[in-house]
């Protein structure tokens, strides 16, 4: 019998209550294997209100009280890991290995990391007037945040969000993405293990367009954090200006690598087949697009593709795979037509492009070999637009002026890279580029403690340590005459 899942409200499993579900494919074989609530807006006011009861209790907690039940969910976490790690990979296709070496790790630091930070706060008072007042910084939760968290990264993002929010002292409604829910479900069974008390966090399953809709225009909900699609971020910011809902929008990313002639070329190669193809190219922060200098542009070209040909495509269990199969068909046919277009464009195949031969068993998956495309125009779609897949774009550039041009000529600002052995240049270029973060000689390596965000269409916000906390908080100045 298909297992069905539930939502989790005030510490208990509810089913939708308009009684309808949705399919849960299997990325590695297309089939059905679980049915997921195709939540409404009845279900989210469920949630809210279960939210904003216990709001004033759990707001009264101290710090140490909250890190407390942090560090207790962690515990749980890792002691569910090998669990957790084999449903993300059956949920969202990405290897086995990776889900148990990145993913679920990382969930974990999350809540321990901000376990440790709200014990270690501080704010700033001043005297002013010749020392007659003092000013101070007084912080308080806002209530229920509303988290919408995305498809590619499900307990890794969720988490993010969830660990900051309720350890400022709000109380939290998650909608995750419909199209892999099941370790979010398995999230909610683990937090009563954890003794997190009920009504603190909420999970409600469901659509976008219905339940991520009814939660971002709740009134009872001042504050929103979304991860996912640019298009979609553009909506739920509509749905919170009017209301004056505060909101962080991690979006879209075409980032680009920029690689000079004096890199270590072999080595960039190296790592930026792993930056283009981990997880299946499903990242915001895989770099998409590569700029070479003229001079090892071609030397970079067949190392790149000799480097993306090593790459193994098969079954996520398999602990040899490198690359999954893709989180749905709809978004293999997307990925497909970029490949498609890139011809169009003029872009010649370097490698990839086609589907690998896998066993029957796998016949109905949405595998992809990774795909190497050369010589597109920077202002061609498929160096514009974002593909969230395994396609890579490399073209040369002439110099670090036109590298600069290339790489923000984008309506994206998310992340990049840049690979050179000259100090000043890398300051130099890093400053130069419009996005949120640059990694120099190195890809995705990442600290809590520093501001994480996009620029333009990549986003709004800064979250990361201090910043999330703070955007979790209502900050108000209080002025004592002495």
């Amino acid at each position: 019998m298909t297992q069905k899942l539930a939502n989790y409200i005030g510490g208990h499993p509810h089913a939708p209550r308009n009684g309808k579900y949705l399919d849960n494919f299997e990325p590695a074989t297309g089939k059905v294997y679980s049915l997921i609530p195709d939540s409404g807006a009845e279900d989210i006011e469920l949630a809210v209100q279960a939210a904003k009861t216990i709001f004033p209790w759990w707001s009264a907690r101290t710090a140490g009280q909250r890190s407390e039940v942090l560090y207790s969910i962690a515990n749980k976490i890792e002691q569910y890991a090998s669990e957790l790690a084999y449903a993300e990979s059956k949920d969202q296709g990405k290897p086995l290995a990776l889900a148990r070496e990145l993913e679920i790790p990382r969930a974990i630091h999350n809540f321990r990391f901000f376990a440790s930070e709200i014990l270690h706060q501080t704010e700033q008072a001043v005297h002013a007037d010749a020392s007659e007042t003092l000013n101070y910084t007084h912080r308080s939760p806002l209530g229920v945040a509303g988290l919408i968290s995305p498809w590619n990264l499900p307990l890794y993002l969720l988490t993010w969000k969830i660990a900051p929010a309720i350890a400022a002292g709000n109380t939290v409604v998650c909608k995750p993405s419909e199209l892999t829910p099941m370790t979010a479900y398995m999230l909610g069974e683990i937090l009563n293990e954890a003794g997190v008390p009920h009504g603190v966090v909420n999970i409600v399953f469901g659509r976008g367009a219905t339940a991520g809709a009814a939660l971002t225009a709740n009134p009872e909900v001042p504050i929103l954090s979304f991860t996912g699609g640019t298009a979609t971020g553009r909506s739920v910011l509509t749905s919170a200006v009017p209301k004056f809902k505060k909101t962080s929008l991690e979006l879209g990313g075409k980032n680009a690598a920029v690689v000079f002639a004096d890199a270590d070329v072999a080595e960039a190669a190296i790592q930026l087949v792993r930056s283009g193809f981990q997880n299946q190219g499903e990242i915001c922060l895989c770099n998409s697009r590569i700029f070479v200098e003229e001079k090892v542009y071609p030397e970079f070209v067949e190392k790149f593709s000799r480097y993306a040909s090593l790459l193994r495509v098969g079954n996520p269990e398999d602990k040899e795979t490198n690359m999954g199969p893709l989180v749905s068909k709809e978004h293999k046919e997307k990925v497909q037509s970029y490949i498609e277009l890139a011809k169009k464009e003029g872009g010649k195949i370097a490698f990839g492009g086609d589907t690998p031969t896998l066993s029957d068993y796998f016949s109905g998956g949405y595998f992809l070999n990774p795909t190497v495309v050369t010589d597109l125009p920077h202002t061609a779609r498929c160096m514009q637009e974002e593909i969230f897949g395994p396609v890579v774009c490399i073209a040369p550039f002439k110099t670090e002026k036109e590298a600069i041009e290339f790489t923000n000529s984008t309506e994206y600002g998310l992340s990049a890279s840049l690979w050179t052995r000259d100090v000043s240049r890398a300051h130099r270029v890093a400053q130069a580029l419009q996005v949120g973060t640059v990694w120099v000689n190195c890809w995705m390596v990442r600290d809590l403690r520093v501001p994480f965000g996009g620029m333009k269409a990549s986003g709004l916000g800064r979250e990361g340590g201090r910043h999330s906390l703070e955007f979790y908080t209502e900050t108000k100045n209080i002025c004592v005459k002495l």
